[in-house]
This record gives structure tokens, C-alpha cells and sequence, in this order.
């Protein structure tokens, strides 16, 4: 019993259940995160932050203040006695410090215009779907004031009205004349309305 034992346990299974399955990814799972060497931050924040050095560095407050940090630093470093001064003459460490100050500034403010930039598109965008939005609702109320003008030209007026109802008493006026009705007589309801002594007297 036990070698029969033995050799069912060496058995493998045969088929495509044989070799075991890899470990793949499933689509209905998040991914996870990986691991990152360089720190992330925030492009928004980041972006405002430069927008806002950007603006700091076109004002004359910074020019000004600039000024006088270059004064003191000059007269510093030619006034005050020889141990307490930082940089000498060449003022070799003010220039690299300015010259640091330069290489900062030209990418932030050039960030700052991208921004810009992005968002005068966006406008512009939107402004353009405005203008067709009104130009379409302009022609549309265009074609409705064109179609209520050819419906009332067709709208019988007061005017139209009265001009035929007084061609329209001339005419019956004409026909009771050469009927030898009386001619003052213009509706039938009016005659209905009249005495007979007042008929005979009139005719």
C-alpha cells in the first residue's frame, strides 16, 4: 500500500492546469502606488507661488528695496572696518548673489506667463462659443421678427377694416339709389329700426 501511495503522490497534473499562473494585475483593482525618489508637490500651489513672485518682482517696491539692499551692501563692505567686512571691493559675492537672484527670476516669471497664457486661451475660448451662442440667438430672433412681419402683413388692421366697411356702404348706397331706395339709408338694421309714418314721409 504505502509504494502505491508514494507514486500517486509523485503524479503531476497534465494539461493546461499544469504550469501555475502568473501573477498579473486585475483591471477592477487600483494599481498600486510606487514608490517615488524625488518629492512630488503640488503644480497648482506651485504655479500660484510662482504668479505671485512673479508680480512681487515687477513692482517698483522691489526695485526699491533691491536698491537700498545693494546700497547697504556697498557702503558695508567699504565703511565698516576690515574684519567686519563680508565681501571686498570686487564685490565678488554680491554679483553671484544677484546673479543667482537673475537665474531664479527668469523661470519663475516665464511660469507665470505660461499661466497667463493658458488661461487668455480659456477666455478667448469662451468668449469665442459667447459670440456664437449670441450670434446664432441673434439670427434666430432676426428670422421670428421677418416671420412676424410677413404674419401681420397678412392681419386684417382697424384701418383695412374701416376703409372696407365704408367701400362697402358706398356700394349699398349705389345699389338702393338706382333701386330707388332712399339713399341715407345705409344698413337694413337702420330701416327696420324707423317708423312706418317716417318711411312714408321719406319716400
Amino acid at each position: 500500500m504505502a509504494p502505491e501511495r508514494e507514486g500517486i503522490r509523485e503524479r503531476t497534473p497534465a494539461g493546461a492546469t499544469a504550469a501555475p499562473r502568473p501573477r498579473t494585475p486585475r483591471l477592477d483593482q487600483p494599481r498600486a502606488p510606487r514608490r517615488r525618489i524625488l518629492p512630488e508637490w503640488d503644480p497648482e500651489a506651485f504655479g500660484r507661488l510662482s504668479e505671485k513672485i512673479a508680480r512681487f518682482l515687477g513692482t517698483g517696491r522691489f526695485i526699491v528695496w533691491m536698491t537700498i539692499v545693494i546700497i547697504l551692501w556697498v557702503v558695508w563692505n567699504i565703511a565698516a572696518p576690515g574684519w567686519l567686512r563680508f565681501d571686498q571691493y570686487p564685490f565678488i559675492f554680491l554679483t553671484l548673489m544677484l546673479s543667482l537672484q537673475a537665474s531664479y527670476a527668469a523661470p519663475l516669471i516665464l511660469l507665470a506667463q505660461n499661466r497667463q497664457d493658458d488661461r487668455d486661451r480659456v477666455n478667448l475660448e469662451q468668449d469665442r462659443k459667447q459670440n456664437e451662442r449670441s450670434i446664432a440667438d441673434t439670427e434666430y430672433l432676426t428670422r421670428e421678427v421677418a416671420a412676424l412681419r410677413t404674419g401681420l402683413g397678412e392681419v386684417a388692421t382697424r384701418d383695412w377694416i374701416r376703409s372696407e366697411l365704408q367701400d362697402l356702404a358706398k356700394e349699398l348706397d349705389e345699389r338702393r339709389r338706382s333701386d330707388g331706395h332712399p339713399s341715407h339709408v345705409v344698413f337694413p338694421a337702420e330701416r327696420s329700426e324707423r317708423s312706418p309714418g317716417r318711411d312714408a314721409e321719406d319716400r
